[in-house]
C-alpha cells in the first residue's frame, strides 16, 4: 500500500509510502493510476533535466556572444551591467585556471567534468 494526496478535481498530488497528515486514501502499489502518475512524475523530471542541461550550455552561447559583440565593436564591455560584467569576469578566470588542468581533465570531446 501507498498513501496519497489527492486535489479537489480527485488528481493525486503526492504519494508517499507511509501515512501522511494530508493523505487523502490509500492505493495498492499496483495500481494503474499510481503507475501513470509515477511514470508522468518520470517524465516531467526528465524534460526539467534536459532543460537545465541546455541551460548551462546556453550560458556558454551566451558568454560567447557577447566576445564576438565586444570584439566587433557592437557594444563596449562596460555597457554591460555591472553585475553581468562581474559574472562574466569570474567565469572566464574560473576557466582559465581550469585550463591549466585540462591534460588532468580530458578534452572536451571526453568531458570528464
Amino acid at each position: 500500500m501507498v498513501y496519497v494526496q489527492r486535489d479537489i478535481d480527485g488528481r493525486l498530488l503526492r504519494v508517499e509510502r507511509a501515512p501522511f497528515a494530508d493523505m487523502t486514501e490509500a492505493l495498492a502499489v499496483e495500481d494503474e493510476e499510481l503507475h501513470a502518475w509515477l511514470a508522468m512524475r518520470e517524465d516531467v523530471h526528465e524534460r526539467l533535466s534536459k532543460l537545465k542541461n541546455s541551460d548551462l550550455e546556453m550560458v556558454r552561447v551566451l558568454e560567447d556572444l557577447v566576445d564576438v559583440l565586444v570584439n566587433r565593436g557592437v557594444i563596449r564591455y562596460t555597457d554591460l551591467p555591472e553585475a553581468a560584467r562581474n559574472k562574466l569576469h569570474a567565469r572566464a578566470d574560473t576557466r582559465a585556471k581550469l585550463g591549466g588542468l585540462s591534460g588532468l581533465l580530458g578534452d572536451e570531446e571526453h568531458r570528464f567534468i
